[in-house]
């Protein structure tokens, strides 16, 4: 009851707290928009005004200076009134040095000049005599004096000119002469420096104008302040100025863009009083606007605070009736964070503890099987066919010795230490071959449909694997259906987005191939689902499960990069939807190798070096290997086997234990491989940590089998060893490598590239031959002997990998080394020849350039 009447009492209060913030915000703000939009207007207001100020400033100033030269034009005019041309070019000198000495009072004046009526020049300030020969008959500012277009007693300004007699830019204030008898005689002419007014607009411009110009009423600019090197020197007739005195001739304001700088300003001009020349001046409209912004800025450093303050203290009301509930809330986001990570840890230890405790037993406990396991397929393989009690036996005894492997194994894939060997596989082609095993295997009373996707992504995982996951979750699902039903194997392209990897934070988003099988039967319920993956779990009766299915495939998915999920419903079935990581490039499709029947060996097969410190495991390794027909030689630890290589040249391959006192077999294979690079090596381990397996995975170019293993197991491994092919003794290889520097040639389109290698191989005294293409390498391997042939991968026209089939093929003496920037090489052919990845060292280009020699 205390809660409800808490609840409805605090209501109304925070209705309250509500209406007061609104108005402690939207009053002031009320407010604050009318203040502004007046202070707006304020600033457009006072702006125009002070640019009518200024206005007056510059544009007395210029009717001065053009009073000045009509007067200095006068005086002229009087100099010369009572002499004729002939006179005035007699009297050239000291009419010369009057000139001079009335514009030295006059800065703005670059020169004075009379020309007669031809337009020739009859004197000048600057000349001594005059140009005669200087023809200024064509300037406008002449023909429109002799041909009467300009009022009598009326002045010419002329555009901006560049001086012919004088270099330099001028214009001109022009003032008509007559002789005696009033007619046309000539003009005077006095040259005007635009520089003189850019100065003083420069200078006026300081008290916060940025714009001023002096501009004819055709738009031709005669100064402006700021000048410019790309200056425009006549205004378009759309600009601003040039169609505001379409409506106002004489004087007014307007806004424009400028059409010489593009920048938007607030602008006024007038008209000088009997010329046809404006003066103009400027702000730039940003200018107002950051004062106008500067004024609000004062109002608001007051208004502001006060209005956060109010603000601030309806909030600490509003925020304090919540404060409760969301600490509530806190509390229990927290709480379940922490029990989230709880689960975590606790599945984590659980891991790491299965995975000690597997990984502690397994390799003593399947060396023991693979004595016993061995020895009865041995013992199996020499029973006579006349005694089958004796055979049974056999059997069943090897078929118990095979389950505690399968339990091992299970384990140690729930634990995700199990030994991948990823290949790129196509899912669909795995599918539809499992597909038959299933047929077979789940009985009439199961329907098997599969649905396979167009266009599958290649996927990256070890293909053996993925089959018995395959099949272990087909089996569940039988057992799910004991009256028959339908089992969907389906593919896919699945992308995994970042909503479901945040359900779900065990993924990371990104790209998968998705294969999902799905039965009819009995489904499972929520409680089951959390502990399906849980090793030892199972809902069948005692003696009808292991536990450890499901835990095995979700290991194997885990470890391989992968994401698995259960969709399911009591009484609709169920779905495991496996997610496994796409494979991106391309590389060939791996192909799964079921065993076959033991082939014997080739006669002229290399010897094959055994090093097993366990005498059991090693007397039957050895055993089976002579009931195959190999030559064997047996060695208890790695030194011994290191005196072995050295005293029996025909040893072809090394197999070898990886778990071994004082030298382990990784390190016996390191060092057994700088002696002799062609020697093949296998690996036999019953649990491999960190040796020849690095995060659950292969190391590149590894062989492996896993303990405990028959015969025919190991007879394929040997077999898939040697390439399928006749294993000569590596002696005779051996006896092949030259001694002393080689003849090298480096194949590389890249000049850089093939410079820092040339040095490499020549700093270990080789002689190096450089070319720049794979033609080029041929044309050279025609004419000339080389021992090795290092080219890159990648270049225009033929690859190198064309080019080593070629250098194969027709020069089969010569090494080859192929040099790339990790990318996949195209074929198993290619993929076996020496290989430098980009950047490489000196030692790395040594080993290189030695394992070519020695394949030849």
């Amino acid at each position: 009851m205390a809660s409800n009447l808490g609840s409805r009492s605090g209501r109304p209060a925070g209705r309250t707290l509500w209406a007061l913030l609104a108005a402690i915000i939207l009053v002031p703000l009320l407010v604050f928009t009318g203040a502004a939009a007046v202070s707006y207007r304020n600033q457009f207001a006072d702006a125009s005004e002070r640019l009518q100020r200024f206005l007056d400033v510059v544009h007395e100033h210029a009717v001065k200076v053009f009073e000045t030269h009509e007067l200095a034009a006068g005086q002229v005019n009087a100099m010369l009134d009572q002499l004729g041309d002939e006179s005035i070019i007699a009297q050239q000198e000291p009419l010369n040095a009057k000139l001079k000495l009335l514009i030295e009072r006059l800065p703005q004046v670059g020169a004075i000049w009379v020309l007669d009526e031809t337009g020739h020049p009859l004197l000048s300030s600057n000349f001594v005599p005059a140009p005669r020969n200087l023809d200024l008959s064509d300037r406008a500012y002449f023909t429109v004096h002799r041909d009467g277009r300009i009022g009598p007693g009326a002045t010419y300004i002329s555009e901006i000119l560049q001086g012919r007699a004088n270099p330099g830019v001028r214009f001109f204030q022009l003032t008509k002469r007559r002789d005696r008898a009033g007619r046309f005689a000539g003009v005077i002419a006095v040259s005007i420096r635009p520089d003189y007014f850019e100065n003083f607009y420069q200078q006026a411009a300081r008290s916060g104008f940025d714009a001023v110009g002096l501009i004819r009423a055709d738009g031709s600019i005669l100064a402006r302040y700021p000048p410019r090197e790309d200056m425009k020197l006549r205004l378009s007739p759309t600009s601003g100025l040039m169609r505001a005195v379409v409506k106002t001739p004489d004087a007014g304001n307007y806004e424009t863009v400028s059409d010489v700088d593009g920048v938007e300003r607030l602008m006024a001009y007038r008209r000088l009083p009997g010329e046809s020349v404006y003066l103009t001046v400027g702000v730039d409209r940003a200018r107002i606007l950051a004062n106008w912004r500067a004024s609000l800025a004062t109002h608001m450093i007051y208004g502001v605070p006060a209005t956060l303050g109010l603000g601030v203290l309806a909030l600490v009301a509003m925020r304090r009736t919540r404060r409760e509930a969301d600490a509530l809330a806190r509390l229990a986001a927290e709480t379940l964070h922490r029990a989230e990570i709880e689960e975590q840890l606790r599945h984590s230890q659980k891991m790491e503890a299965i995975g000690q405790l597997t990984g502690g037993i397994a390799h003593d406990f399947n060396n023991l099987l693979q004595i016993a396991i061995g020895s009865l397929d041995i013992l199996k393989r020499r029973l006579p066919n006349g005694d089958p009690r004796s055979r049974d036996l056999v059997e069943s005894a090897l078929d118990g010795m095979t389950r505690a492997a399968s339990l091992t194994q299970r384990l140690l894939a729930y634990a995700r230490r199990q030994p991948l060997d990823p290949k790129t596989v196509d899912v669909n082609h795995l599918v539809q071959n499992v597909s038959e095993l299933l047929r077979s295997t789940l009985g009439e009373t199961v329907r098997i449909e599969t649905v396979l996707a167009g266009g599958l992504w290649p996927a990256y995982v070890d293909a053996n694997q993925l089959e018995s996951a395959i099949v272990n979750l087909a089996v569940n699902a039988r057992d799910a259906m004991p009256h028959g039903g339908r089992l969907t194997v389906e593919t896919g392209n699945a992308h995994l987005d970042d909503s479901y990897t945040e359900q779900n934070p065990d993924v990371m988003p990104g790209q998968y191939v998705l294969v999902s099988i799905t039965d009819t039967g009995t489904g499972m319920t929520p409680e089951v689902i959390a502990k399906a993956f849980e090793p030892f779990f199972t809902t069948k009766p005692a003696g009808q499960g292991t536990g450890l299915g499901l835990s095995q495939v979700y290991g194997f998915v885990k470890q391989s990069g992968g994401h698995v999920k259960i969709y399911s419903e009591t009484g609709s079935g169920t779905a495991v939807k496996l997610y496994l990581p796409r494979r991106y490039g391309h590389e060939a499709l791996g192909e799964i190798h079921h065993d076959r029947v033991p082939a014997p060996a080739a006669a002229n097969s290399a010897a094959i070096l055994v090093v097993e410190d366990e005498d059991g495991v090693r007397h039957f390794v050895c055993g089976a290997l002579r009931d195959l027909g190999y030559r064997v030689v047996e060695a208890s630890s790695g030194r011994q086997a290191l005196e072995l290589l050295r005293t029996h040249p025909e040893v072809g391959l090394l197999l070898s234990d990886v778990v071994m006192p004082e030298m382990n077999g990784r390190d016996l294979a390191d060092l057994a491989l700088a002696q002799y690079p062609e020697l093949r090596v296998m690996f036999m381990t019953g649990y491999t940590r960190n040796a020849i397996v690095h995060n659950g995975v292969l190391d590149p170019q590894m062989r492996l089998i896993s303990k405990p293993f028959t015969v025919t197991q190991l007879a394929a491994k040997v077999k898939e060893a040697f390439g399928e092919e006749l294993a000569e003794a590596p002696a005779a290889a051996r006896s092949l490598v030259p001694d002393g520097p080689l003849r090298i040639l480096v194949v590389d389109d890249e000049p850089l590239v093939s410079l820092g290698l040339v040095d490499l191989l020549e700093g270990e005294g080789h002689a190096v031959i450089e070319a720049s293409s794979a033609q080029e390498a041929i044309d050279r391997l025609t004419h000339e002997n080389f021992d090795v042939v290092v080219t890159d991968h990648t270049m225009p026209g033929m690859t190198g990998s064309e080019l080593a089939r070629v250098i194969r093929s027709r020069w089969p003496g010569v090494g080859i080394v192929l040099s790339s920037g990790h990318v996949d090489l195209p074929g198993a052919d290619i993929a076996r020849l020496p290989r430098l990845d980009k950047p490489y060292r000196v030692d790395q280009v040594r080993k290189a350039v030695d394992q070519a020699i020695c394949r030849h």
